[in-house]
Formats: structure tokens, C-alpha cells, sequence
């Protein structure tokens, strides 16, 4: 295992509550030294993790980081260079059929058939995963029960708003009553209020399916507030894991103070970074800082202090702890909201074809 998974093992094992709820779960997916390469270029290099049933999981990353190769070899759709991946107790190289028939995978675009109804697109997809005729109508009246989408069963797609598309896409990946569920974005495109809907009905399906997800977003306060553990991928390395709670605290200084400068000069970074008990200077965009630091209080005196000596204007100034935007900054350099290309995942193939 790599330097950086060792410093994970130690986060890891700090203990939280959320945590501790699930500690003695077996894995539903296990993932060891898994490596991928093309040709010289190594995309993913050893990362380890497991993920326990009925667990959230959160993957977080930079575009190029090595978060989708990873998604794309845990639902089969790519083979694996060296190392094991076992999802839902089978291995993905050498029994991908019962993987698949195992996984649902909710892609970040919406990929349902928008001249059909809602219930064709179900059954379609019930039919493509084979579930029987008897079970078939069973299973659609309770996926489309648990997404509220029920009285809706007859309308075709495209009338739908966006927040009630993307749950004919969950509802679809649950037709076949996977045991892990991968998710893709699921909430991009979405207003704030369908996002939060989202953020609920997921919560409610895990509790209710015993569902185990894996998903990536760009949101850090939806994967602050659904995921019980984060794992952040960079470099095609694993640099952090642990729960929200445990990941803030890893990141040196409790506080973030945010300022506002009237006026931007490149010596700003420079004065902040010399303050007292200043641990890093984030710039955000003209005149504006994301100052992590021990002392919140403390930093924001002097800041007021340096911009009275100078003769400079604060146009704003406040304080706030530790975010995930922030330890995201901490272990990769950049900020997950500025990562504007997304490779889109495909669907997996249905059992019986080749990986």
C-alpha cells in the first residue's frame, strides 16, 4: 500500500459516531491495490478501500483524477490491470455477469426514452435484466412507490420536470433489486429544492432497501450531508477517506475566514499567509481569500488591522469552520465546483455479454 493509503488507514480508524454505526458490517464492495493502465499511463495506481453494506460512499475527485476509471471497473464496463475488485461478493474479473445482476448504475445523464411512460421505461429495463413476468409488475408498482412517481406510471417522460426524470432514472436502476446501487451526479441540473428532495428519497431508499451506494458529486454539502464516509481520489491515488466530520478535522486550522478586499494586489496572499496561526491562503477570484487558520477570531483582527495600516478597504469579512470545499483544496490543490468537464459514464452491459 502506498504512503498516501497509509496516512488514509490513520484517518480511518479515528472513530466517529457515523462511523461506529457501521464498523462490523460486512463489505459490499472490497477493493484492493487496484491498478489500471493504458499502455505506459497508469490512470489508477493501487488504491484500496471497502465500502459496508448499507453504507453511503462518497468519491470525490478532479476531472482526470481516476474516479471514473475506478467506477468503470467496479461495474465491469472495464477490465482490471492488477489487483482484485469484489463487488456484492463476487470478483469483477472473473465473475462479471453476477456483478451486474447485483448493480443498478444511475448515469449523470438521463438516458430514459422520453417518447415512452414511465412504466414502459421500467419495463424495458426489468425485461433486459430478465426478471420474470410475475415478478415484473411487482417490482415496478414498488420502485415507482418509493420515488412518488406512482400516479405518474402513465405519462410519457419528456412531460416530466427535470427532478422527476432523474427519479424514473433511480427508479429504473432499482427494477431488477440491486444490491448496490451506483450514482453518477445524481442531483446535477437539479433546482435546490428537487436537490434536497433527491437527498431525502436516497436516504429513505437505503433505510428502507437496504441499499448500499456509491456515488460522486460535485456538491460538497450533498456529500456532507448523504455520505457517511468520503473517499478523494487524485492522481490516481486514494489521498484521504474517512467520514465528513473526520476528513474537516484532518485539515490543519479549525476556522476559515473569507475576505473581501476592495482593491487586489498580488501582495495579498503573500501578507496573509505571514498572519499569525495562518495555515494556507486559498484565492477565490479578485480580492477575495479563503484564509484557513487556527484562531478565527484572532485572524480576523488582524486582517482588520493590516488593512487600516495600509489604507485599504474590506469590502467583506466573516468567519466559518472547516468545510469539505475546503479539504478538497487541502489534498488536491483545486476546487471541485471550478472542475467543468465530466466524462459521462455508460451504461453497463446487461448480463450474459462480455465485459
Amino acid at each position: 500500500m502506498s504512503a498516501a493509503n497509509d496516512n488514509v488507514v490513520t484517518r480511518q480508524v479515528s472513530g466517529t459516531e457515523r462511523k461506529a454505526a457501521l464498523e462490523g458490517q460486512p463489505s459490499a464492495i472490497a477493493v484492493e491495490n487496484i491498478v489500471k493502465r493504458y499502455g505506459d499511463f497508469e490512470a489508477v495506481k493501487g488504491v484500496s478501500f471497502s465500502v459496508a453494506e448499507g453504507e453511503i460512499f462518497g468519491l470525490l475527485g478532479p476531472n482526470g483524477a481516476g474516479k471514473s476509471t475506478l467506477i468503470r471497473m467496479m461495474t465491469t464496463l472495464i477490465p482490471v490491470t492488477s489487483g482484485k475488485a469484489v463487488v456484492a461478493g463476487f470478483d469483477v474479473s472473473k465473475d462479471a455477469d453476477d456483478v451486474r445482476r447485483r448493480i443498478g448504475v444511475i448515469p449523470q445523464a438521463l438516458t430514459s426514452d422520453p417518447d415512452l411512460t414511465v412504466e414502459e421505461n421500467l419495463s424495458i429495463y426489468a425485461k433486459l435484466y430478465s426478471v420474470p413476468k410475475a415478478e415484473r409488475a411487482k417490482n415496478i408498482e414498488e420502485v415507482l412507490t418509493a420515488v412518488d412517481l406512482l400516479k405518474w406510471r402513465g405519462a410519457e417522460v419528456k412531460t416530466l420536470s427535470g427532478g422527476m426524470r432523474r427519479r424514473v432514472e433511480i427508479a429504473r436502476g432499482l427494477v431488477h433489486n440491486p444490491h448496490i446501487f451506483f450514482l453518477d451526479e445524481p442531483t446535477t441540473g437539479l433546482d435546490p429544492v428537487s436537490r434536497i428532495a433527491v437527498w431525502e428519497m436516497l436516504n429513505h431508499l437505503k433505510s428502507t432497501r437496504n441499499l448500499t451506494m456509491l456515488l460522486t458529486t460535485h456538491y460538497m454539502e450533498e456529500a456532507d450531508k448523504l455520505c457517511d464516509r468520503i473517499a478523494i481520489v487524485d492522481h490516481g491515488n486514494l489521498v484521504a477517506l474517512g467520514t465528513p466530520t473526520e476528513l474537516k478535522n484532518s485539515v490543519a486550522g479549525a476556522n476559515v475566514v473569507e475576505v473581501h478586499f476592495d482593491r487586489e494586489t498580488e501582495l495579498w496572499r503573500e501578507r496573509l499567509e505571514k498572519l499569525d496561526g495562518v495555515t494556507s491562503v486559498q484565492p477565490e477570484s479578485a480580492g477575495f481569500y479563503r484564509v484557513i487558520t487556527k484562531s478565527g477570531s484572532k485572524t480576523t483582527m488582524q486582517i482588520v488591522e493590516l488593512a487600516q495600516q495600509l489604507g485599504e478597504s474590506l469590502t467583506s469579512l466573516s468567519v466559518q469552520n472547516t468545510t469539505l470545499d475546503d479539504v478538497f483544496v487541502h489534498y488536491t490543490g483545486r476546487q471541485l465546483r471550478d472542475e467543468q468537464v465530466k466524462a459521462t459514464w455508460a451504461m453497463p452491459q446487461r448480463p450474459g455479454m462480455q465485459p
